[in-house]
């Protein structure tokens, strides 16, 4: 009987919002808007040569979900990993940080 009672508690917990998996964050820069609703931003790591120490620029372009278009070619954003959105987007923007000069 014991185990039941349990059992049934935490059934009906509502889950929360909170509970979500950790999601990785990268700051860009857009280099195409030519798309609707998508960017191209280019993620700069900065990455340890193993052997010889040495720090290495390292760069790569994602497709970037962007609702508003609201992002212009040369703006510094904040992109988040979310579900697919299609075929090759699998982030969208969080913020524009700074604007294109």
């Amino acid at each position: 009987m014991k185990d039941e009672t349990v059992t049934e508690t935490a059934q009906s917990e509502p889950v929360q919002s909170g509970d979500r998996n950790y999601r990785k964050t990268r700051r860009g820069y857009v280099v195409s808007d030519k798309m609707d609703k998508t960017v191209v931003v280019e993620v700069e790591d900065r990455v340890k040569h193993a052997l010889y120490g040495k720090v290495m620029r390292r760069s790569h372009k994602v497709k970037v979900h962007d609702e508003q278009n609201d992002a212009g070619v040369g703006d510094h954003v904040l992109i988040m990993e979310t579900r697919p959105m299609s075929a090759t987007k699998r982030w969208r923007v969080v913020q524009i940080l700074e604007r294109a000069k």
